[in-house]
């Protein structure tokens, strides 16, 4: 399988590429970065220029590819416009261009809390307001697609058990970058992972499942 990271150079991207890159001859990884001078992959990882707001740019990043990982997120900035641009922009521009490619498989991240229209990050220029446009565009596009709605991140994996849930099931918590990237790369190859809004917290008390077991339980 091959798979382009988009977003492969931020904090959550890097862990995907990484994760990916690991896996050996099973998946070939190509990295979208804006900037080379910051894709610093390992060897194997193959780096294309691309920015989500440039079509054309995407349509020569995704060629021959089988899935997508979305990884991208508008970065705190005194730009209003920079969410709407970005995620909600950025995501139709790589619906449409996958649509066009032949692109299996479209696992984005996303948030928890999306549908909260009077969450406090919605402050930040309606962010979480367009991250919720973005789904919908997803789930309407046709694309076979994973939505993965992660909780607050963070750095250290102090190895807790992953939670996962159905659409506006989980309303607080947070979770590892580096599980994050996990499920986004179980869901490209999980059947049971097909058409779904999936919300991934960690919990001391929650039990270890499979990713099969943990995406069969979600509506």
């Amino acid at each position: 399988m091959k798979v382009l990271v988009v977003g492969a150079t931020g904090k959550t991207g890097r862990w995907v590429t990484t994760q990916l890159s690991a896996a050996g001859a099973a998946m070939v990884v190509r990295a979208m970065v804006r900037d080379r001078a910051k894709a610093d992959f390992a060897n194997g990882v193959e780096v294309v220029v691309g920015d989500v707001l440039k079509p054309a740019s995407l349509k020569a990043a995704m060629a021959g590819c089988d899935a997508v990982i979305c990884a991208t997120g508008a970065a705190p900035s005194f730009d209003v416009t920079s969410p709407y641009q970005v995620d909600f922009v950025g995501t139709r521009n790589l619906v449409d261009v996958a649509k066009e490619t032949g692109v299996k498989r479209f696992v984005i991240v996303s948030s928890l809390c999306v549908s909260n229209f009077f969450h406090p990050l919605n402050l930040f220029w309606l962010v979480l307001f367009w991250k919720k446009r973005a789904e919908e565009y997803i789930v309407k596009s046709g694309l076979t697609y994973t939505i993965v709605r992660p909780g607050g991140l963070r750095s250290e994996d102090g190895g807790e058990a992953i939670v996962m849930a159905s659409a506006d099931s989980l309303f607080d918590g947070g979770i590892p970058r580096q599980k994050v990237a996990e499920v986004c790369i179980a869901a490209l190859g999980e059947p049971e992972a097909e058409n779904k809004i999936v919300e991934i917290v960690v919990s001391a008390e929650a039990q270890e499942q499979s990713f099969e077991r943990l995406f069969a339980g979600v509506a």
